[in-house]
């Protein structure tokens, strides 16, 4: 059957990129992928697949049957684009203004569709049941996997396999790490709150940018200073706003960051550090001070068995050159929601466009992929659902579908 398999995926290698291509130029933000989940449904409903729209919002679902007894296996692509005006010249660049597919989700989708397409052909020969999850909101916390597995989409599913094309690492490259793959991804926001006044005057005042300004150094210790070296973790201020005329000392600075880590007890410090901190700074300046910690998606954690089965699976895929371990990824991907629940692995799928003068990285506006990784993300996934269903058959169902 894998061998028919993979023949069918690639004749329709075009058709991925088709779609791949048409989703491109019509980009919808997270939340609002309302004609891209009719897209996605629509396909799967011409096909006579059973399809279920609007889980956990935008989330779309179809599920193949297969003839054969065996497990169930989940698989995954989210299909948001991002708040990024497409300055790429190709014909297929984005039609919509300041939105595109800068993270390569349109692939995502694309490959999945198609598998799936051709997975429902072969459903006579097929074990067990494949659930084809098509994701919304990955790019914008809270995502939109948690909405969708309370919705259900992970009901009677013993695993589950995800990738994510790759722009910055060369085709025929498939990347996988065991457990920890990807960072936990929190926010933080603080207000500080001083007293303005007269720029020709400070000694009047409680300086807000000053104290900011202390603030973000102090910051810094905690990752140096404070978190074991052997544990990974970020502390990021991506903003630091005090508007005011040149002649003013402000009177209020915010500043916005981020928090990156692996291990949950570091996470839970670094969220009690940073108030310590902006708590003894603001006492130092004389100031008030408003403090948030935001949790975002938690870590990425692979288990090993279904990671092994992965690396076996690619290796033995013509199109595959290199099988390698990743280091540890400091992004964050809401993937991590369906691994706390089932077993499985999320890895990457190497996708540069070739010959190219620029590898442009993930959130862009030039990025791009190549075409050609949709077609070995394709057999990827489907190698794994395949020989997941032969190393369980034992335990598969004892009755064959109707």
């Amino acid at each position: 059957m894998l061998k028919e398999l993979y023949q069918k995926l690639e004749e329709r290698w075009s058709e991925m990129v088709e779609i791949r291509r048409h989703l491109h130029q019509h980009p919808e933000l997270s939340f609002q992928e309302k004609n891209t989940a009719k897209y996605i449904a629509d396909y799967y409903r011409r096909l006579g697949i059973d399809v279920r729209e609007n889980v956990g919002g935008n989330g779309v679902v179809a599920t193949i049957n297969g003839r054969l007894p065996g497990k169930t296996v989940g698989l995954r692509a989210d299909f948001d684009a991002l708040p990024i005006q497409d300055e790429k010249d190709v014909e297929y660049r984005s039609t919509v203004p300041g939105v595109m597919h800068a993270c390569g989700h349109d692939g995502h989708t694309a490959t999945l569709l198609v598998l799936g397409k051709t997975l429902h052909e072969l459903k006579d020969q097929l074990p067990g049941t494949v659930k084809l999850i098509h994701q919304h909101a990955e790019e914008y916390a809270p995502g939109g996997a948690k909405p969708m597995i309370e919705d259900g989409c992970l009901d009677g599913v013993n695993v589950i396999f995800g990738t994510h094309l790759w722009a910055t690492e060369k085709l025929g490259k498939i990347l996988f790490k065991t457990g920890p793959i990807m960072a936990a991804a929190d926010r933080f926001e603080i207000v500080i709150k001083g007293s303005g006044g007269h720029g020709a005057q400070p000694h009047k005042t409680k300086d807000a940018i000053v104290a900011g300004a202390q603030l973000i150094t102090d910051l810094q210790q905690i990752v140096s200073r404070r978190v074991n070296p052997i544990d990974p973790a970020v502390v990021t201020v991506g903003s630091f706003v005090a508007d005011n005329a040149f002649n003013v000392i402000a009177d209020q600075a915010k500043l916005i960051g981020t928090v990156r880590t692996f291990n949950p007890e570091v996470r839970d410090f670094i969220e009690s550090e940073i108030e310590q901190i902006v708590k003894g700074v603001s006492l130092s300046f004389n100031c008030e001070y408003e403090y948030r910690f935001e949790r975002g998606y938690p870590a990425v954690v692979n288990h090993s068995e279904e990671t092994q089965l992965l690396i076996q699976c690619a290796a033995d895929i013509d199109e595959v050159h290199n099988v390698d371990e990743i280091e540890l990824q400091m992004g964050g991907e809401d993937f991590a929601y369906y691994l706390e629940k089932v077993k499985g692995t999320f890895f990457f799928t190497g996708a540069a466009p070739e010959n190219a003068e620029t590898l442009y990285p993930h959130h862009h506006p030039k990025f791009d992929i190549n075409e050609k990784a949709l077609l070995i993300a394709a057999k990827t996934l489907a190698s794994a659902a395949f020989h997941y269903q032969r190393k369980h058959a034992d335990s598969g169902r004892s009755v064959q579908k109707k």
